[in-house]
């Protein structure tokens, strides 16, 4: 099985920055895809920011150029750098991975618990 562990959520003001960081463990042959979605109260869960194991990225429009996504291939982890946060960023932020579990073979989804981020003015 695959866990996805999250960090690096908190409390802060309107135009600062904060960090996630999330990282994959288990058995598995690679990671070709990882993602941070977020989800604030009465919203659906949407996409933040993807990555792939090769640094292609796609943010969402959103983003506007405050967030940056990176990976760290070797230590199967994904960071979102968040800058001049907003309090319409408030949400919780999940990770998601898609994963093989052997060469070739088809990827699985898998989630993080979600960690908090609440912005305030």
């Amino acid at each position: 099985q695959v866990q996805l562990v999250e960090s690096g959520g908190g409390s802060v003001q309107a135009g600062e920055s904060l960090t996630l960081s999330c990282a994959a463990s288990g058995r598995f042959a690679s990671i070709p895809t990882m993602a941070w979605y977020r989800q604030a109260p009465g919203k659906q869960r949407e996409l933040v920011s993807v990555m792939t194991s090769g640094g292609g990225n796609r943010d969402a429009d959103f983003v506007k150029g405050r967030f940056h996504t990176f990976r760290d291939n070797a230590k199967n982890a994904v960071f979102l750098e968040m800058n001049n946060l907003e309090p319409e960023d408030t949400a919780v932020y999940y990770c998601n991975a898609n994963v093989r579990m052997r060469s070739g073979g088809p990827s699985s989804s898998f989630w993080g618990q979600g960690t908090q981020v609440t912005v305030s003015l």
